[in-house]
């Protein structure tokens, strides 16, 4: 319950900014129009977030002939979970990772990155299924692509703030308004960007732990993590910063001049609570 009040209200608060930098577009006007493209994010993010997120990775859907192996152990997964089996995809993204998607189990996919595919050994694989297996289990997934559709609507009216204050725009007074207008062009998408990613941490904790549950043990997906954290500092992400939050690890983490906001609990300490038993109680 306390997750679910704590969602509820970074919800709402993402959902505020929408409003306020529609305000800044254009009075209590712009309020209603950056309200209006919120909703109409977060309903196109419900039932289109699962087909934006396997078209922005670029991933393909495979069959059981092609990747036996892999479907097997999502069929064992979702049977352990008492859940559908979601439809599995392979991104030839070369970062080694991994996300789910949907906006229920019923209408769940699961996508690996090739490059997860070329470290990982199928039982640290089988891991990181049992995460992303979580995740659509808890709803986590309808969640999290909310937030991230919101925060790239906040971005889109910010830039509109921006752009129409430099050059006139707004419906309030320029002279007196304009640097407070760019500022919160620049601000309110950072705001967004923080107030997702306290959104996604808690729930990465609660993945891991659900999906060591799965297994009976933590040491697959510790293993894993630890392969994913050196893999994703070495090959440069190609992703929306907007879609981080999803997958398992943080594509941009150690990467200079990128977006590196955490949206991820430190790997560290996600690692030791798996190998400490913290996931049994």
């Amino acid at each position: 319950m306390k997750n679910n009040l704590k969602t509820a209200v970074i919800l709402a608060a993402i959902g505020g900014l929408m409003i306020v930098v529609g305000g800044a577009i254009g009075g209590s006007g712009g309020a209603a129009i950056g309200l209006a493209i919120g909703l109409l994010f977060v309903g196109g993010s419900y039932w289109f977030s699962d087909k934006l997120a396997i078209r922005s990775a670029r991933a393909v859907e495979v069959s059981e002939a092609q990747m036996p192996r892999y479907h097997a152990i999502v069929r064992d997964l979702c049977q352990r979970a008492d859940m559908p089996m979601p439809r599995l995809y392979v991104s030839p993204d070369p970062q080694p990772n991994a996300f789910a998607t949907g906006r229920n189990p019923a209408h769940a996919a699961v996508c690996v990155n090739q490059g997860i595919l070329d470290i990982l050994s199928w039982e640290e694989l089988q891991g990181v299924l049992a995460h992303e297996i979580s995740h659509v289990r808890n709803r986590d997934i309808l969640i999290s692509s909310v937030a991230a559709s919101v925060a790239m609507g906040i971005t889109f009216l910010a830039r509109m703030a921006m752009w129409g204050a430099m050059f006139g725009g707004g419906g309030r007074d320029r002279n007196d308004n304009v640097l407070g207008t760019l500022a919160l062009a620049i601000l309110a998408p950072v705001a967004a960007m923080f107030l997702q990613a306290a959104l996604s941490r808690s729930r990465e904790y609660e993945a891991d732990r659900r999906g060591a549950k799965l297994l009976g043990t933590g040491e697959p997906l510790a293993r894993a993590l630890e392969k994913l954290d050196r893999g994703v500092r070495m090959v440069p992400p190609s992703v929306d910063p907007a879609q981080a939050s999803a997958y398992i690890a943080n594509p941009f983490s150690g990467h200079k001049g990128a977006f590196s906001m955490s949206t991820h609990p430190p790997m560290e300490d996600r690692i030791a609570r798996l190998r400490s038993g913290e996931w049994q109680r």
